[in-house]
């Protein structure tokens, strides 16, 4: 993050010149990495264009920018953090989202292990066989960044948690490839499935009531409007509805049997 802090990068995202040095290959739509500058001020970026997008048989075609800028507002807004900074922004292939870039570390947040032997510190999510017919385990980390991010994971509908879509930097915990959230229906799916059915405490749900008190009191309007501007209507209610049933019910999610639950490949 530059010195200015988050509205500093998002001032430099938006307003500054993009230029592309490569292509993320593969990724199911056109995704670049490059550099935006302003004024002497350089941040590196992830810039996925509008017109690049793959259209989808259940996402209106065209949207997955929006829902990607939505999910930064909605982190913001409850006080995850979990999203870097992600703006709408025109680059060499016109409008799309350009996102901050988050250089990594090798810290291991999801793995898969030999059946039965969970390590020390993670959550059990499932059991599998490998190619080589080995029974499996998929695990992750039980850390209060990827609890954050589960709740986070929850409010946004994401379709589409998988491990690389972690960003591990130091203390710092980012998620990236929002393009696949807020649909009307429920489409959560995730490899963070270790805390499903455990209660929520207080502080898990400190940020749900922040984001409905923001999209029900009239004082908060600024959020609405900017959310309004990036998602319909049906899908803003739906939003209402997922935070309103995670106050009243007090629980972590859990993996339904209607849908497949674990996106492919995990990682």
């Amino acid at each position: 993050m530059l010195p200015g802090g988050e509205p500093f990068t998002a001032a430099v995202l938006s307003r500054g010149t993009l230029e592309i040095d490569g292509r993320v290959l593969p990724a199911s739509n056109a995704t670049f990495v490059g550099q935006v500058s302003l004024d002497g001020v350089v941040v590196r970026c992830v810039y996925k264009p509008v017109r690049g997008e793959r259209p989808l048989w259940d996402f209106p075609t065209g949207t997955l920018a929006d829902r990607e800028v939505a999910a930064y507002e909605v982190s913001q807004r409850a006080g995850w953090h979990v999203v870097p900074t992600t703006v709408h922004a025109d680059g060499p292939f016109g409008s799309g989202m350009v996102q901050e870039w988050v250089d990594t570390d090798d810290t291991e947040l999801v793995d898969l292990v030999p059946q039965g032997q969970l390590p020390v510190g993670w959550r059990h999510v499932l059991d599998a066989w490998d190619g080589a017919e080995r029974p499996i385990s998929l695990v992750h980390a039980d850390v209060a960044g990827l609890r954050r991010m589960t709740v986070f994971d929850a409010v946004v509908n994401n379709a589409d948690r998988k491990a690389g879509h972690l960003l591990s930097a130091g203390r710092v915990l980012r998620g990236c490839d929002h393009g696949l959230t807020f649909h009307v229906d429920d489409k959560l799916r995730t490899v963070l499935w270790g805390w499903a059915g455990e209660p929520l405490a207080d502080e898990d749900l400190e940020p749900v009531h922040r984001l409905l008190s923001a999209l029900e009191d009239n004082t908060a309007s600024g959020f609405r409007e900017r959310l309004s501007q990036l998602l319909n209507g049906h899908e803003l209610a739906r939003l209402r509805t997922r935070l309103r049933l995670l106050v009243r019910r007090r629980c972590f999610p859990e993996p339904p049997e209607s849908w497949r639950a674990v996106p492919w490949p995990v990682f």
